[in-house]
This record gives C-alpha cells, sequence and structure tokens, in this order.
C-alpha cells in the first residue's frame, strides 16, 4: 500500500459518516463545501462509511484525483467534525492502530465481514 510521507502533509479527517458509494466527485464535494478546504491543494481527505467499517482517502496528484478505499475500525470518541492528523499518526491509523488511546493498541478482528 502506498504511504503519505512528508511533514509539512496537511490531513483532514472527516468525522461524519458519509455514504461510501460516492466518488473522487462527492467527495471532493465534501471537502470544499463541508469541510472547507481546497480539494486540489495537496492534502489528504479521510472520510468513513455508515458502518464506521471502511475508509475512503481522496487526495490531488498533478492531473487528478486518486481514491484510496480499505476496510476499517474508526475511532468515534473524538467530539471534532473534522480533525487534522500528522503523517505519522495517519500511518498508526492505517496500520490498525488506535491513535487516541495511550499507548496504542494495535485493534484486532475476528471477522471478516
Amino acid at each position: 500500500m502506498m504511504r503519505p510521507v512528508g511533514e509539512d502533509l496537511r490531513i483532514y479527517l472527516h468525522r461524519a459518516p458519509i455514504d461510501m458509494r460516492r466518488g473522487r466527485n462527492g467527495l471532493a464535494a465534501i471537502a470544499r463545501e463541508v469541510m472547507q478546504a481546497d480539494p486540489f491543494a495537496g492534502g489528504l481527505f479521510l472520510f468513513i462509511g455508515r458502518r464506521f467499517d471502511s475508509l475512503k482517502v481522496l487526495y490531488w496528484e498533478r492531473n487528478g484525483f486518486a481514491v484510496w478505499w480499505k476496510k476499517y475500525h474508526w475511532p468515534r470518541l473524538l467530539e471534532e467534525d473534522v480533525v487534522t492528523l500528522t503523517t505519522e499518526q495517519l500511518n498508526w491509523l492505517l496500520d490498525g492502530y488506535d491513535i487516541w488511546t495511550q499507548p496504542h493498541r494495535m485493534i484486532r478482528f475476528s471477522h471478516a465481514s
């Protein structure tokens, strides 16, 4: 899996669940209208599905949008609608760690569906 790098990378986490059928244009519209951020400015935008079990990442790469999709466990205990993350925190999240608990615990799954 491709991993983001760079300390100056902006990462925006949209915590309200979305319809995961949304494609790049729908996700870009949420980034611009709801998150109040420019989807063409080079940041990563993270979205969660209604069941809190999948993650989509949208980013602009030179001449088009790219979307990553991953089945996932999502943190539900945050209060903010949009959260900014560091690259290190995003990579911990993608590795399956609950980054809002200390010490970080690996999230284990027992079934695939």
